[in-house]
């Protein structure tokens, strides 16, 4: 049996090859001039890789030559940053802001006496307080601009007649500038500095803001600053709650608080503080501290508490001591008289007679 070849198909009956649209030609990239090489395998164009562009070397800073103009900017610039912007900048935030802590606060600390500060707000502190502090260490609060230059010139010449005890003249607003804003060693350059922010805190602040600083950061104790330390410590009651009595020993002690006692005080707090009462009453009747603005009202113990009435001072005899009498006066003898002496008189001069 015969195999039959293979059967090839008709170009006729063949099937006609599919159209296909014809493709877009890559883009191509021009390739930068550079060593011709193989690409590695997997790698896409371009081809070669593109060089990084050069980095310029850095720029020398030239130094600026030594100009006079421009110092006496340095220097006008910075002394009007220190002396206007910073010191007018901390007053006005300190007017609405308790200031968090001073440099007498600081140093005490370090000096292992503790730190107790509680602030609170003027019309949360007895008025009993206020009257007690103005009548002692400033009674012309109301009255003058932060400078009391009668109360200055007596501090002066008392300092010149007894240098060794030196007496003070500051005003509340100038201890209030004082305590905030400078420190407690005396010399020119804090009495300059104090001055400075009496201006700022008379002008910015207000007399009201003024004395509610004050009583809170004043030193009342070892380690004890403000009314609400100082109540809670020594009588056992907030600071709205003192009695005039109690504001008054609480004012007796502000001279030298690390010495006197507001508990148990001996015979010079006592006396001192009878007589700040006596005069807080003055000050209560007759409007001195209006400036302060309006008090919390005075609750019915304190109304009925009668005020302190200063005792008269009573003298001591003097002490008798036997006088012993009085010598006899000295006899004196009677000094000799020389005779008056009488000179000689001149001899007369002879007389000569011619003879014609």
């Amino acid at each position: 049996m015969d195999s039959e070849p293979p059967h090839e198909p008709d170009e006729a009956s063949a099937p006609e090859p599919e159209a296909t649209l014809p493709l877009d030609p890559e883009p191509t990239v021009e390739a930068e001039p550079g060593p011709e090489s193989a690409p590695p395998p997997g790698y896409t164009p371009p081809w070669p890789p593109r060089r990084p562009a050069a980095v310029p070397p850095p720029k020398l800073a030239m130094r600026r030559p030594f100009s006079i103009g421009r110092l006496i900017r340095t220097l006008f610039v910075w002394t009007f940053l220190i002396t206007i912007v910073f010191p007018v900048g901390l007053t006005l935030v300190y007017r609405f802001v308790p200031p968090p802590v001073t440099i007498l606060m600081v140093q005490r600390l370090f000096e292992g006496k503790g730190l107790d500060y509680r602030w609170r707000p003027i019309d949360r502190i007895s008025p009993a307080l206020v009257q007690a502090a103005i009548a002692s260490e400033d009674a012309k609060f109301c009255a003058h601009h932060g400078f009391d230059f009668e109360a200055i010139r007596k501090a002066a010449a008392a300092n010149r007649r007894r240098p060794g005890k030196v007496r003070g003249g500051s005003t509340i607003s100038q201890q209030t500038a004082k305590n905030v804003f400078a420190w407690p060693r005396r010399s020119y350059l804090r009495k300059g500095v104090e001055a400075y922010y009496t201006v700022l805190i008379e002008t910015l602040w207000g007399k009201r803001r003024i004395m509610e600083v004050y009583l809170n950061v004043a030193e009342m104790g070892s380690g004890t600053y403000g009314a609400e330390a100082a109540a809670r410590r020594y009588f056992g009651v907030g600071a709205d709650q003192l009695t005039r009595a109690q504001a008054a020993r609480l004012v007796a002690i502000l001279p030298n608080p690390l010495k006197y006692k507001a508990v148990n005080p001996g015979k010079y707090v006592a006396r001192r503080s009878r007589k700040i009462g006596a005069a807080a009453g003055t000050v209560r009747n007759d409007g001195l501290s209006a400036c302060v603005g309006v008090l919390r009202p005075a609750t019915r113990a304190e109304r009925d508490e009668p005020a302190p009435v200063q005792l008269p001072m009573k003298r001591l005899p003097a002490p008798e001591t036997p006088t012993d009498p009085l010598p006899p006066p000295p006899v004196l003898e009677p000094v000799p008289v020389e005779p008056e002496l009488v000179p000689e008189p001149a001899p007369a001069e002879p007389e000569f007679k011619t003879t014609d």
